[in-house]
């Protein structure tokens, strides 16, 4: 495989993108969207700045790896594709779209896959021709940096197609995991738990948004950094994590519809990041800040992670 073609120029795109030419390939980044391609080049100047900043690259390798990606809104990119990402718009209409129009042309051995982070695969993949040699193949934002990679396999995948998407995932250097195809997978599964949680604690006046934040990052968060929550019950003595799972469980948030606090800035159209402002305010530059740091701060952490096993 060494034409790689990214369907996508957003966030997980731009950083997919950057991964591969990384490590030696040809990257082609598509967008039906010419704007769409202008923000993904943007992205991609942003993390190479701080690749960089942070040591991560020196500026001729940079230049280099983005000498390596190039921009279109042609589908016929995907006549030579060895290899496809797809990191479309989370919308099965909209999958399925692409991926009629897509796997019609792309050769009959290219390896297709899709970065959905939970719609299910096995209904994505009615869409795609030659449905066994795709599979999903879920990326963790930011994607050139995070390790983690998910590899579902849908109901018509076959097995040589997810060893193919595994062992890409090791060549780029991540941290594959093979998953059964449910709703959310594993990560989302876990990170949405945490998050109806984290609403719960707030709406419920035990604590503010920041200390909520703040407990993840210098309690929680940075424990399961080192150790899954299985480790942790281990570590902690199983006898002490049934007492308080016996009292503490039935205390916790079960809503099975979004929280007020989700629900109410998804309505007045306040996204986060994208929008300029979310749970914390993100105008005047504060978002392009909020980017930077997040990614000098996962270097940091990714750097400890791998250099614990050299």
């Amino acid at each position: 495989m060494q034409r790689i073609v990214i369907a996508g120029a957003g966030v997980m795109g731009a950083s997919m993108a950057q991964i591969y030419a990384e490590y030696g390939y040809g990257v082609v980044l598509y967008d039906v969207f010419p704007e769409g391609l202008k923000k993904g080049k943007d992205l991609i100047t942003i993390n190479q700045e701080t690749s960089v900043a942070e040591g991560k690259l020196t500026g001729e390798e940079s230049k280099a790896l983005v000498e390596r990606i190039s921009f279109t809104d042609q589908l016929d990119c995907f006549k030579d594709a060895d290899y496809v990402v797809e990191c479309i718009f989370e919308r099965m209409d909209i999958k399925h779209d692409f991926w009629t129009k897509a796997s019609a042309v792309a050769p009959k051995e290219t390896i297709l896959t899709t970065n959905t982070s939970g719609l299910s695969i096995s209904e994505i993949q009615k869409a795609v021709a030659s449905p066994e040699r795709f599979c999903g193949m879920h990326w963790i934002n930011p994607p050139h940096i995070v390790p983690l990679v998910e590899v579902i396999k849908g109901e018509k995948t076959s097995d040589a197609t997810v060893e193919a998407v595994y062992k890409n995932a090791l060549a780029v250097g991540k941290k594959p995991i093979t998953v059964k195809d449910a709703p959310g997978f594993v990560l989302n599964r876990l990170q949405f738990a945490v998050l109806r949680e984290s609403m719960h604690i707030v709406e419920s006046g035990i604590a503010s948004i920041e200390d909520v934040d703040n407990t993840l990052k210098y309690g929680l968060g940075m424990r399961y950094a080192a150790i899954g929550p299985f480790e942790t019950a281990d570590l902690g003595g199983l006898d002490t994590f049934y007492n308080i799972a016996s009292y503490l469980f039935a205390d916790l948030a079960d809503r099975k519809d979004p929280n007020s606090m989700l629900a109410d800035l998804f309505k007045g159209e306040n996204y986060g990041v994208k929008s300029g402002k979310g749970f914390y305010d993100y105008s005047n530059g504060k978002d392009k800040e909020a980017i930077r740091r997040r990614d000098k701060m996962f270097l940091k952490i990714a750097e400890c992670l791998y250099s614990d096993e050299d």
